[in-house]
């Protein structure tokens, strides 16, 4: 009997995840690209404990990931010419694994990336780059999608893990208005700076109007970036031009201490990009085709956790496949439909509790005037000391499973 065939739109992070997991599980998954090559977007993410877990459940991938997990996590003021430590917490590998099972890993995505591609195509998993999904035409039993290049290609399910600006999501609920936030980031890779030599630190830098957070992401480079208050800014996340980075390693911020100054002024392929607001999904799923990712819950970047929930999504996802399509044969579209509603009931909560947490994180740390700077730093000072915060943060990074239902 031919194995069910699923069409995974988006081969950037989570798409190769989900399609490790179809293929040993016993479906045929493809991916399709609108790329025409593994991209070179995006700086880095820390892989944390929750994510990990996640990752875990694929033999010998987190031995292989190409990253850096910081001892420390240090929160520090500049402020008025005044230097302060706030916090100085022990992260370290051995105190992570202890407490949650696994550490945090600070990666740079392009690394990570290439790491994915190549266990899946080691899966047998074909990808196609360059076929960006425009149309998607359901019938009783299966998807076909359509490609700008002209290619089609049919399916039983289709999952969009087609990001930020998804093409999936786009044809099954429309094209929304994306609210800038005022809010802009922007970061680089830097050479570790003299301060930072031999800690592996992961340091959140706070200042008059702006936050920088750096960690590293390899025994000799930290990943940093930094948030301010500006007029909207698009959200392209292209490497600025040669001469708008100079001003950036020029300007005021390469003063800043801590080491944060020092990366600033020694940034590689500096980036800017805008952050914005996209409206809360109700559903995530119409017949046979499901959104994953950050293509059904973008958030802002403030908590770190965006690949982390995906990959939270892909488990709930492979575990609902489980628990109503033991067989892995050929799904009817109300099974599937009990997969998606069991999976979007699930998530939708979560997902967009901590896509309000994250952007209230960022409005937190980014304040103006030397005393709301000084309120901020001392909540931020009190808050290491906060019982409920920590009970939040001990079930975010414990989950999304103790034990494997996949």
């Amino acid at each position: 009997m031919a194995k069910t065939r699923v069409i995974v739109v988006g081969a950037g992070i989570a798409g190769p995840i989900l399609a490790i997991f179809l293929k040993t599980r016993g479906y045929d998954p493809i991916m399709y690209e609108r790329l025409p090559s593994p991209g070179e977007g995006g700086l880095s993410f820390l892989l944390q404990p929750n994510g990990l877990r996640v990752l875990s459940l694929i033999p010998g991938l987190i031995e292989q990931i190409p990253g850096r997990s910081p001892d420390r996590m240090i929160h520090c003021s500049s402020l008025d010419g005044k230097e302060d430590i706030l916090v100085d917490d022990d992260i370290s590998p051995d105190t992570m694994r202890e407490r949650f099972g696994f550490p945090l890993i600070g990666v740079r995505r392009t690394e990570f990336q290439r790491l994915l591609i190549d266990t899946a195509e080691k899966h047998g998993i074909e990808i196609k780059w360059g076929h960006q999904a425009i149309e998607f035409e359901q019938s009783e039993d299966a998807v076909e999608v359509t490609f700008a290049n002209g290619t089609k290609d049919t399916a039983s399910f289709v999952v969009g893990c087609d990001g930020l600006h998804s093409n999936t999501r786009i044809a099954l609920f429309g094209k929304e208005k994306a609210n800038f936030t005022g809010l802009a980031q922007f970061g680089g890779l830097s050479p570790t700076p003299p301060t930072l030599r031999g800690q592996f630190a992961l340091v959140n830098n706070y200042g008059n109007g702006r936050h920088m957070v750096s960690y590293p992401v390899a025994e000799d480079k930290h990943s940093w970036a930094i948030t301010t208050r500006e007029a909207e800014v698009k959200e392209d996340w292209k490497t600025q031009h040669v001469e708008q980075q100079n001003e950036i390693r020029r300007g005021p911020l390469s003063d800043w201490g801590f080491g944060a100054g020092d990366l600033v002024k020694t940034g590689q392929k500096i980036v800017k990009y805008g952050l914005y607001d996209r409206p809360e999904l109700k559903s995530w799923f119409k017949g046979r085709i499901v959104l994953l990712g950050d293509a059904a819950h973008p958030t802002s970047p403030h908590l770190g956790q965006g690949a982390n929930q995906a990959f939270e999504d892909v488990y709930h996802m492979m575990r609902l496949l489980k628990k109503y399509n033991p067989s892995t044969g050929q799904p009817s579209t109300e099974l599937l439909s009990q997969v998606f509603s069991d999976y979007q009931d699930l998530r939708i909560s979560r997902t967009s509790e901590l896509v309000r947490q994250a952007r209230q994180q960022g409005e937190a740390r980014v304040v103006e005037g030397i005393d709301a700077c000084r309120v901020r730093d001392e909540k931020i000072r009190m808050g290491s000391h906060d019982d409920a915060a920590r009970m939040a943060r001990f079930e975010l990074l414990s989950g999304p499973f103790k034990d494997s239902e996949m």
